[in-house]
């Protein structure tokens, strides 16, 4: 008896201590969620609240100082107007949105469906993709400078700067589309196959329009990257202040016009106003993206 009431006794005992033991990692573990949770919504509402500020003085401190003479079609130092500014950013866009999106989306087609999964050559071009991601613009502004401006001879032009620009966003889109493309399951492929249909029409037919929004989610980044770029475009399109009228001429977008500005010293009520429209232009270009793109995926 005495046997059976110590064992009892022990086994209650080591029931008691796994109990508290439980409960010890229990409590511990939950004041680490909590711990988690409480950074996480401190370092969102830093960042909201950062974001909010930034909008929030450029509004504040160029909104009173929008006028109709900041949208005359011509330039001069009494308007200083930002609509030749703005369509020479227009122009700019498309020129290196027609250089970098073929090139990055074919490469990335080859990358994904022709070329070995895992080869050296793939991890090679990944790796110097996102290297060159992380290259300064003003590196890019420098290189497109010696070359295109220089060594091509094509000057402080239009044409300049949105090869400089391509260049700069062509990782972005090359990454962006691959990641878009290895998204789609391997089972489409292999139902087309399977359909008698061969790798070029699996690719432009099944593959291809399943991976459109992550695709155009790239082109909107890459957009942005080129409304708001500066650097690179001072050392390759010039700061001319009229419209482009070809491509061989100089021409400043919105964001170095906003530059050109504040270095003068003399038109700063203007560049903060020349902020909020750039502001307005991306929130919108961000608004537009996303609206495409659910009406992309609604109809694939």
């Amino acid at each position: 008896m005495r046997n059976s009431s110590s064992l009892f006794t022990r086994v209650r005992f080591l029931q008691t201590a796994r109990k508290q033991l439980e409960n010890k990692h229990f409590k511990r573990a939950k004041f680490q969620a909590l711990l988690l949770r409480a950074a996480v919504y401190l370092a969102a509402a830093v960042t909201a609240g950062v974001l909010l500020f930034v909008v929030g003085y450029i509004l504040v401190k160029g909104v009173p100082h929008l006028s109709w003479s900041l949208f005359e079609w011509r330039y001069n130092s009494e308007n200083v107007s930002l609509m030749p500014a703005l369509l020479n950013t227009l122009f700019m866009t498309l020129l290196a949105l027609s250089f970098s999106v073929p090139l990055g989306v074919f490469a990335a087609i080859y990358l994904v469906e022709y070329a070995r999964r895992g080869s050296r050559l793939v991890r090679v071009i990944r790796m110097n993709a996102e290297t060159l991601s992380g290259i300064p613009s003003i590196v890019y502004g420098l290189f497109g400078m010696l070359f295109f401006v220089n060594t091509l001879k094509l000057g402080l032009s239009m044409l300049s700067g949105a090869l400089t620009l391509s260049i700069m966003i062509l990782p972005l889109i090359l990454r962006t589309a691959e990641e878009a493309l290895l998204s789609v399951p391997d089972s489409f492929r292999e139902g087309s196959f399977g359909l008698g249909a061969g790798r070029l029409r699996t690719v432009f037919r099944v593959v291809l329009p399943d991976a459109v929004p992550g695709i155009l989610a790239g082109v909107i980044l890459g957009v942005g990257r080129i409304v708001g770029e500066t650097a690179a475009l001072i050392y390759t399109a010039g700061t001319a202040s009229d419209t482009v009228s070809g491509l061989f001429d100089s021409a400043r977008t919105l964001s170095v016009h906003m530059y050109a500005l504040s270095q003068e010293g003399l038109y700063i009520d203007q560049t903060y106003a020349t902020a909020v429209v750039l502001l307005v232009i991306v929130i919108g270009i961000n608004a537009l993206s996303s609206m495409i793109a659910k009406r992309v995926g609604r109809r694939l």
